[in-house]
């Protein structure tokens, strides 16, 4: 079993939970994409390789998935939700979004700068204080149009 498949089985192993050829495949298919896919997206993915995987299996594991920590959930305004895997080896650790409102086109941003994270952390602390509130993560979405739709 690769480093990777054990690390998840151990995970789902220590939850009491199976760690199953569909959710495998899932995680695969999430670990080897630095794109922000649809569950539909995920389904026609997995299903090219194993046919009797079907849509609502993927559905129901992507729920799992989320709820234990692996995989994030996402609203980018396009109608559907589209899933990524926390820790992927495409991509950056912790970023944000860059969401094109013309094409639909989601932009990793993770080249912070300083001032940026020194803003931020202020932001965390400043709201931790008035609500009484431990933030642990935050997830920012900036909304806009790219260079080729605002050249068009």
């Amino acid at each position: 079993m690769a480093k990777t498949n054990q690390k998840w089985h151990e995970r789902f192993r220590d939850r009491g939970l199976r760690f199953t050829q569909p959710r495998r495949v899932i995680l695969d298919v999430l670990d080897n994409t630095a794109d922000h896919l649809s569950a539909e997206e995920i389904y026609m993915r997995v299903h090219k390789k194993y046919p009797n995987i079907g849509l609502t299996t993927v559905y129901r594991n992507l729920i799992t998935l989320e709820r234990m920590g692996i995989v994030t959930k996402f609203h980018f305004g396009d109608g559907c939700h589209r899933f990524e895997l926390i820790e992927n080896k495409k991509k950056p650790d912790h970023h944000h979004h860059l969401v094109c409102t013309g094409c639909k086109r989601i932009i990793d941003y993770d080249d912070f700068m300083d001032e940026e994270i020194e803003y931020i952390k202020k932001v965390e602390s400043a709201l931790s204080r008035k609500h009484s509130f431990n933030i642990t993560d935050h997830v920012i979405q900036f909304y806009g149009l790219c260079k080729k739709c605002k050249a068009a």
